[in-house]
């Protein structure tokens, strides 16, 4: 047992340890712990690569953003030439944050509130107004505390202890997956935003399995067959597959036709195929032929998520005058909400006395991967890659 092992009793996870046809949901503990959820927080989220979001969204260049980031609050500077950093938000004299947590500012300098203190957007200090006379005083030993920062395919990542691997490891083999759709050159069209009121990890289960399409997903199950698809061997701190379109469905919309042409880079398989690919911590990625949805998942307590989901499309077809990307967001939608009632119903009964383990499913082996990665790492006291599957053409959903 590691000095680090989460807070919970570490009998309750032998189920979730199990080998696959053995296994066992996470327990109730795992969902509702004010506690284990600050653990998570500290030992799953901050050591890892955290998605902020798409970076043109985010931030513009010349501008600052203040974000939180597990138990941190981070500030993210873009320079003129676009060059993306990162600070934590603490100001070098007395500590007071730069900006609050969600604010954005533009401008050059960043300047403390408090006593004026003020900063480049490199993170170097510029004036110390009225500090006095301090012999040995160094201007270059006080800027501000960096924060690892990096981007990929237009999302941005953050690191807040310095220690995780380079993001490209973290990865692993999702890279050159996604290059097919290349969403660095594509743009937000539909913003989606929710607040669940269920814990962050509940949001990963129900996305990587489609046991559930057939009960709570009619839309769905017209344009895509419930178990069709497979999952892919990953390599990286990811999980995920595809599933099939029906027959004579172009995408995934409320009638399967589209509004934009096929992704030219896509195979003839990829071109019939929508893939769930859940980037650990928070990015749930599903190329479709057409665009590209995600979801971003930003815990706020044990038992809430914020949920911001975006369709994206490539820039030149956005532009178009005829286009009209509103079938992927209204599908989303509706889909979305009916996979957040479903959170949420699973949510109350964790709090339950009644509430024990439930076996998993031959349909559930991506949610098996991801309960052990989670159990693993409770025990370890930090999350590691999840284990590849281990039976040959299974469904995915």
């Amino acid at each position: 047992m590691s000095a680090k092992s989460a807070p919970i009793d570490l009998h309750l996870l032998k189920g979730s340890l199990a080998e696959f046809r053995q296994s066992y949901t996470l327990p109730g503990d795992a969902y509702t712990s004010p506690e284990l959820f600050g653990w998570e927080m500290r030992e799953f989220f901050e050591p890892s690569w955290v998605c902020l979001g798409r970076t043109e969204g985010l931030i513009r260049p010349g501008t600052r953003r203040a974000v939180k980031v597990g138990s941190e609050s981070v500030l993210l500077t873009r320079d003129d030439t676009g060059t993306l950093r990162g600070f934590f938000n603490i100001c070098r004299h007395r500590g007071h944050e730069l900006l609050p947590v969600g604010a954005s500012a533009e401008g050059p300098l960043i300047q403390c509130p408090y006593h004026g203190w003020t900063y480049k957007q490199d993170g170097s200090l510029k004036s110390a107004p009225q500090l006095g006379l301090r012999p040995g005083f160094q201007v270059a030993e006080h800027r501000l505390s960096s924060v690892r920062v990096d981007e990929w395919q237009g999302w941005a990542f953050v690191n807040v202890s310095g220690g995780a691997r380079p993001l490209k490891e973290h990865l692993g083999n999702l890279a050159w997956i996604i290059e097919a759709w290349a969403p660095r050159d594509m743009v937000e069209v539909a913003r989606m935003d929710y607040v669940v009121e269920a814990n962050w990890k509940i949001l990963h289960e129900n996305y990587q399995e489609c046991y559930h399409c057939s009960e709570i997903h009619p839309e769905l199950c017209r344009v895509s067959p419930p178990t069709s698809g497979l999952n892919i061997d990953a390599t990286g701190m990811w999980i995920g597959g595809w599933m099939e379109l029906i027959e004579g469905a172009e995408t995934m919309s409320l009638t399967g036709q589209g509004g934009a042409p096929k992704l030219p880079g896509l195979s003839a398989e990829q071109q019939n195929r929508v893939y769930y690919l859940a980037l650990f911590p928070n990015l749930l990625i599903s190329p479709h032929p057409d665009y590209v949805l995600s979801h971003r998942l930003e815990p706020i307590s044990a038992t809430r998520t914020l949920v911001e989901c975006r369709t994206l499309f490539p820039r030149a077809v956005a532009k178009g005058k005829s286009f009209d990307g509103s079938y992927a967001g209204e599908f989303w939608d509706v889909t979305n909400r009916q996979d957040w009632a479903a959170c949420e119903s699973v949510q109350r009964s964790a709090a339950s006395r009644g509430f024990k383990p439930g076996p998993i499913s031959e349909m559930e082996e991506s949610v098996f991967q991801f309960f052990n990665m989670i159990a693993a790492g409770y025990v370890d006291g930090h999350i590691s890659p999840p284990k590849n599957p281990t039976v040959l053409a299974k469904p995915k959903r």
